[in-house]
């Protein structure tokens, strides 16, 4: 459970950094930011899977690329689902969900790093 909560809280401090970093997304309160970051881990959890299953011919002919359509379009889903969680359109989707992707991955090498 406390592992979770770490996740949640590392999601939601790169959607930070994402809302100040890409023009066109944008975040109107604290509690935006913690509900976004949760539908945003759901999404990844349950939908990104199936998502891939379904789309793994255009994905192996891509060399793998295509995945990251797969995240800009579920980072895009997600500001439709939460109100208050703005994004202008699928180009900054696409770069939103690149940046989200890269610091948590890095928010993550820093948590691992402090527990051992």
């Amino acid at each position: 459970m406390k592992q979770l909560i770490v996740r949640w809280i590392i999601n939601s401090t790169a959607l930070l950094v994402v809302a100040h970093l890409v023009s066109g997304v944008a975040l109107d309160n604290w509690v935006t930011v913690f509900v976004a970051a949760l539908v945003l881990g759901l999404l990844n959890a349950f939908l990104r899977p199936i998502l891939i299953l379904l789309t793994l011919p255009v994905t192996i002919l891509s060399l793998g690329l295509f995945t990251l359509v797969i995240n800009a379009f579920l980072f895009y889903l997600a500001s439709h689902l939460v109100r208050g969680f703005h994004v202008a359109g699928f180009g900054q989707a696409f770069v939103a969900a690149l940046v989200f992707s890269v610091v948590s991955f890095l928010l993550n090498l820093f948590i691992r790093s402090d527990r051992r």
